[in-house]
């Protein structure tokens, strides 16, 4: 398989591995109500499973580890297009202070002869590693892109998610009319660029029927079978079904194939359909046979094609009006349509998938999660990234509007509902010398250690019978995490005379052991030194 080289990719590759743990901080919830047309803020979190993060989005993704893993049905980012345009505020030319010192911490003096081509794909590479990671085997992740970075972007997605899960390339017309500022072609779409986490355990859902296929149908025959369409009966090679005419009914005509074709069905099965009033014979009745194909018969969707038209997902212009709607968007050149996002979701989730959107921007994604929920009665939830300043002001914000309702007069558009909870990108959990970060706070520490080991969320146990260092109990495992700030721990028979919940297994973390070892494999202990044993995402 060909692969992509540029200046700093030997820095990038396994840079994801290296990126610190940071704990998210939670700054409020949010709840809406589109029956007054208002929300609250309040400082308790939702428990809603939708999220909004403020923060750099590697650094970001990473934190998301722990709960997500594995378990992201469907992913949509739309990273910078890397035209060389830096005039707006999501710059465009891989430039940002941010990531030009992230280059320089990472990539070193080699970045400093770096092209927009190779600060991009450093960008990019660490980042769609960790996308990998959260994907569910049962899920795709969809990249908007165009010209400047798409055959980049296709190689390292083939390194990255493997060239056998390589879905399509979906091409998205983002204009309904020519530039005619434009100094070669007036570029007329954008990629969308598919990968499934597992061919075998991913599948593609049916696209809905729009009114115009639905209009082909136009024939009704009053049967109960309401209206249909005349279809082809032939196929252009031989097959099992052999050579035989159908006979109209309408005249005693013989019709038989032409020769190089056959029918698409065999002998009985033709008789059967003439029974049942399945063929058509032409307007008056005396034409060659035609397959009446019902509306009624057809699946409730269609098989999506790559070519996604504007006048179906709707364009550019549209999805700027959409967000000036809602907010002032003059910030973004181009906020993608809901529409958009909506079909990318339609395809691609049920009811209640996790979708991560983590170059979030004006918050389409959320919008589109929000308002198919509403569509479909669906209990979607969405996870958004965005580093800018503008993540609280304009994305959650956004957002807000959207669950509230927004317009003129008594709301021109109806709130969607749906809650969510805002954070901050924290501090790391862990220090400069691989020591648990304690200005973090316990209780994250807590809920780190309880997530790396069973994969759920962390409730503070009641401990009014048992000590302070519980964790809680899971599928009869009892995990203990014996750690104080000023002071080592020991775990000896001292201090497991203190544990007092029964399990058929303990799990226990300290500083040190003193326990024999023979003792331990009897009782089922096992022993998990601090820093050292703490699994690090």
């Amino acid at each position: 398989m060909p692969t992509l080289n540029w200046i700093g990719k030997d820095k990038v590759v396994n840079h994801h591995q290296d990126v610190p743990y940071r704990v998210l901080d939670h700054k409020y919830g949010f709840t809406a109500d589109p029956s007054a047309g208002t929300g609250q803020e309040s400082e308790q979190p939702t428990e809603s499973g939708n999220k909004i993060i403020h923060g750099d989005n590697l650094e970001a993704l990473k934190s998301l580890l722990p709960e997500y893993e594995g378990k992201v049905k469907c992913i949509y980012i739309d990273p910078p297009y890397n035209t060389g345009n830096e005039s707006w505020v999501y710059n465009d030319n891989v430039n940002h202070p941010k990531i030009k010192k992230w280059l320089g911490e990472v990539v070193g003096k080699d970045g400093e002869d770096l092209t927009r081509h190779d600060k991009w794909l450093c960008m990019m590479y660490p980042r769609l590693k960790l996308l990998h990671k959260l994907m569910a085997n049962d899920g795709a992740i969809f990249i908007s892109i165009d010209d400047n970075e798409q055959a980049n972007l296709k190689l390292i997605c083939d390194e990255i998610f493997g060239v056998r899960n390589f879905v399509a390339n979906v091409i998205w017309e983002k204009n309904y009319s020519p530039r005619n500022d434009a100094k070669y072609f007036s570029a007329s779409h954008d990629f969308i660029i598919v990968y499934s986490k597992s061919k075998n355990n991913w599948k593609l859902n049916l696209a809905p029927r729009t009114e115009k296929q639905n209009k082909y149908y136009k024939y009704n025959d009053n049967d109960g079978r309401g209206f249909w369409r005349p279809d082809n009966v032939l196929v252009k090679s031989f097959s099992e079904t052999g050579v035989f005419g159908i006979k109209n009914p309408n005249n005693g005509n013989i019709h038989f194939p032409p020769q190089g074709n056959c029918y698409r069905f065999n002998e009985e099965k033709s008789k059967t359909m003439l029974l049942d009033n399945k063929f058509y014979f032409g307007k008056d009745g005396n034409g060659k046979p035609q397959l009446k194909r019902y509306l009624s018969e057809v699946n409730d969707g269609v098989v999506p094609q790559t070519l996604w038209k504007y006048d179906d997902v709707s364009h550019n212009q549209e999805g700027k009006n959409q967000l000036n709607k809602i907010i002032d968007g003059n910030v973004f050149d181009s906020p993608k349509p809901h529409q958009l996002i909506n079909r990318v979701l339609e395809l691609s989730t049920n009811k209640n998938s996790i979708i991560l959107d983590s170059f979030a921007g004006s918050g389409t994604t959320a919008h589109a999660v929000l308002n198919l929920n509403k569509q479909d009665g669906g209990n979607r939830k969405f996870i958004l990234v965005e580093m800018e300043d503008y993540a609280n002001n304009i994305t959650a914000e956004r957002v807000k509007r959207v669950a509230n309702g927004y317009g003129t007069g008594n709301k021109e558009v109806k709130g969607t509902g749906g809650n969510f909870d805002y954070y901050e990108l924290g501090l790391p959990l862990f220090d400069e010398n691989h020591n648990l970060n304690e200005q973090v706070g316990i209780e994250k520490i807590r809920a780190y250690i309880w997530f790396s080991e069973t994969r759920t969320s962390f409730k503070e146990p009641n401990v009014v019978e048992d000590c302070l260092f519980l964790l809680g109990k899971k599928e009869e495992a009892v995990y203990y995490f014996i750690y104080e700030k000023e002071a080592l721990t020991t775990l000896d028979f001292d201090t497991l005379s203190t544990i007092k919940t029964k399990g058929e297994q303990y799990v226990i973390y300290a500083d040190n052991c003193l326990l024999p070892k023979e003792f331990m494999a009897k009782n089922n202990i096992i022993f998990k030194k601090i820093p050292r044993d703490i699994t690090r995402f």
